[in-house]
């Protein structure tokens, strides 16, 4: 008999069966990347010796959509549009050198959970793709005759760990995720037809979230 009444209760605290399931997640996102130059391809305007530049910090909402193959192993993607605006720190300081570029960093990672009763840390990994959209030149190169300016799209790699929180037995968590991108692009300002500056950047950004989600 007191076999008997222990497994309803046994049941009711056993961890349900994610396989098969969706997990949407809406979260606060800051994305912080790098920005320096890594090397100068072309300079025929004379950039300061040792000119050296950042892109600033966004923070934005972010979505992420999640499925879930077996309870331990989901595949992931995100959704979100940041925009950063690159200046220089030596060299050129404060000088604006690339303005509102927006960046779809798309991305999908494979993610390994560990179920421990209650938290449910993960570490995940996959491909990026980093796609620039209306970038701009900055304001201080537009004295030195240039018309335009492009970042080149660029494929890459980002690691991933993060925790989920149970809130409710309906699938509501509080999720906690920090994202590491390895990526550069190459950056070409252009007088009329003419190529008049090209560098390679690293971007490298620390992708940090918090928010809430909701597992169907």
């Amino acid at each position: 008999m007191p076999l008997a009444a222990a497994t309803p209760a046994l049941a009711q605290t056993r961890t349900p069966d994610r396989a098969g399931s969706v997990q949407v997640r809406g979260f606060i996102t800051a994305v912080l990347p790098d920005g320096a130059i890594t090397d100068v391809d072309t300079d025929i305007v004379g950039l300061p010796a040792g000119t050296q530049t950042k892109a600033n910090d966004n923070v934005v909402p972010t979505l992420a959509i999640e499925y879930f193959v077996t309870n331990a192993f989901s595949i992931e993607t995100i959704c979100c549009l940041t925009q950063h605006d690159v200046d220089g720190t030596t060299g050129l300081p404060g000088a604006e050198l690339v303005a509102d570029a927006k960046l779809v960093p798309a991305t999908v990672t494979a993610k390994y959970h560990v179920d421990l009763g209650g938290a449910k840390p993960y570490v995940g990994a996959g491909p990026a793709y980093f796609i620039f959209i209306d970038e701009k030149p900055g304001a201080a190169t537009i004295p030195l005759g240039v018309t335009d300016f492009d970042l080149s799209d660029e494929l890459g790699f980002a690691l991933q760990a993060g925790i989920d929180v149970p809130v409710n037995d309906a699938g509501l968590i509080v999720s906690l995720d920090a994202k590491r991108y390895f990526i550069d692009t190459t950056a070409r300002w252009h007088a009329g037809d003419t190529l008049a500056i090209r560098t390679e950047h690293r971007l490298d950004p620390w992708v940090l979230s918090a928010g809430m989600g909701l597992r169907f």
